[in-house]
């Protein structure tokens, strides 16, 4: 199974508020320079996903997938240091104010020059601007079925079985390979 994972970095959210300060002039928050970035905590559970598959389908791979400006490698190494067998960084100061959208777009075009795949993780949503639009606007981008929130993915018979987050509890579904699965925080 060839497992894409994306993985976030951002500002850490223990910080300070009053640390950060708005440039008014292009009504964009400025985190500290001087405060190390983390790794984005959904993506962490999207992580704890794809080595969960890894391990209940031998000979599996996983690619972390990171995309930015100015991004920390040794931090994104930690995903290496945690199973991933490969990393692939997308770094470069044009991506420094895409929006949903935009980044979707940047993905789907890196995704399709890394080829084949069975599925592609990502959380649920970031947690620095918490918009939840990436991970369904690539599967929309690459023309993939979404399912979203996800608290266990299991791979079986060439399909995935998905316990998916609802309002009431969680309802199992089952999704072609390949596909995009946001991963909720209580598959961690």
């Amino acid at each position: 199974m060839d497992i894409i994972v994306l993985i976030k970095q951002i500002p850490d959210p223990e910080i300070p508020p009053a640390s950060f300060k708005i440039d008014a002039a292009v009504n964009k928050v400025v985190p500290p320079s001087n405060v190390a970035p983390v790794m984005d905590p959904y993506s962490e559970h999207a992580l704890e996903a794809a080595l969960k598959l890894k391990d209940a389908n031998p000979g599996s791979r996983i690619k972390a997938l990171s995309m930015g400006s100015g991004l920390n490698k040794e931090l994104l190494k930690k995903a290496l240091a945690l199973g991933a067998d490969e990393l692939i960084l997308l770094d470069d100061p044009a991506f420094d104010n895409g929006d949903s959208t935009a980044t979707s777009h940047a993905l789907a075009l890196a995704i399709k020059k890394i080829g084949t795949f069975d599925i592609i993780l990502t959380g649920r949503q970031a947690a620095d601007w918490d918009t939840g639009q990436v991970g369904l606007l690539l599967g929309g981008a690459l023309d993939l079925p979404v399912v979203s929130r996800a608290r266990k993915v299991e791979a079986a018979g060439g399909k995935l079985r998905i316990e998916r987050v609802t309002s009431y509890g969680y309802e199992v579904v089952e999704a072609p390979i390949p596909a995009v699965v946001t991963v909720s925080i209580e598959l961690g």
